[in-house]
């Protein structure tokens, strides 16, 4: 199989560098860049005191009660591993306007990113594609950014292998993790695998929409070519989109976090709103 590699923009890796700390810092205004933002520390026991212990951490309440000193302690939160499941499908490159949703997923990847990376989370990327693009979570800036780095290439014929990668990394995560998802969400056998990790672990899926899949509903008979296949067919325009109201009632029901991204909309400030209304980034795990 032949590929060709093209670039999803115009930036030099300066200004793309640039454009993703801008998303970070716009992802991060208002909250605590503190690892314990979100659910913070919470009660665990008190014991008894012991000499050296604080004062300001003594219990009143059990005092009053026992006549003795008690201390409060508290569990901290983990730091909780985020995984960027970026799809490189053929699908995410076709565009009707000056961004694609490749683009874009790419572009909200390195934010994310970033932010996770301002709160101490370890971040991993995974390429939903043919290429093996799988990246162990890591703290090192330089790394993340190479690995954007090659995100931003992509191959014309690629297909999706969301449901794939969701099966493995479901058998790999023995602890509690953030997993987004950033697609056109054009597989629908992966949404019962994602809603399945979601009864373990954090899930958000990020779908980016290009407005052309909206404006072929009820636009009748038509002749089209399968982006990632090559394959032609006949169809009618209503059977080519998603249902997304049955799509985002069983994401509800399967307590996946899911949000619609369109790529001629501005959407910065919804994804803020969505993810710090949801305490997501900065979510720990006891």
């Amino acid at each position: 199989m032949q590929y060709s590699l093209d670039s999803v923009d115009h930036l030099n890796a300066r200004q793309f560098a640039i454009a993703i700390k801008r998303l970070a810092d716009s992802l991060s205004y208002g909250t605590d860049r503190s690892p314990f933002v979100g659910s913070g520390t919470e009660y665990a026991q008190s014991r008894p005191y012991q000499p050296g212990d604080p004062v300001k951490a003594i219990d009143w309440r059990v005092t009053a009660r026992t006549k003795k000193y008690y201390i409060k302690e508290y569990e901290s939160p983990k730091r909780l591993p985020v995984y960027l499941l970026i799809d490189t499908s053929a699908s995410m490159t076709v565009s009707s306007t000056s961004r694609s949703k490749y683009a874009l997923a790419v572009h909200i990847a390195g934010g994310l990113a970033m932010a996770c990376l301002d709160r101490v989370s370890p971040v991993a990327m995974v390429g939903v594609g043919q290429r093996e693009l799988r990246y162990s979570p890591s703290l090192s800036r330089d790394r993340i950014h190479q690995w954007l780095h090659e995100l931003r290439h992509y191959r014309v014929d690629e297909t999706t292998r969301l449901n794939r990668r969701l099966a493995e990394l479901g058998a790999l995560l023995y602890e509690k993790s953030l997993l987004i998802v950033l697609s056109d969400l054009h597989e629908p056998e992966a949404i019962p695998s994602l809603k399945q990790l979601a009864q373990q672990h954090d899930c958000v899926a990020l779908q980016l929409i290009d407005p052309s899949e909206d404006s072929l509903q009820g636009a009748g008979w038509f002749r089209g070519r399968e982006a990632e296949t090559g394959r032609e067919f006949v169809s009618r325009g209503r059977n080519m989109g998603i249902d997304q109201a049955a799509l985002t009632a069983e994401m509800r029901r399967g307590q996946v976090d899911h949000l619609q991204i369109r790529t001629d909309q501005p959407f910065v400030q919804r994804l803020r709103h969505f993810f710090k209304s949801r305490g997501l980034l900065g979510r720990g795990v006891r």
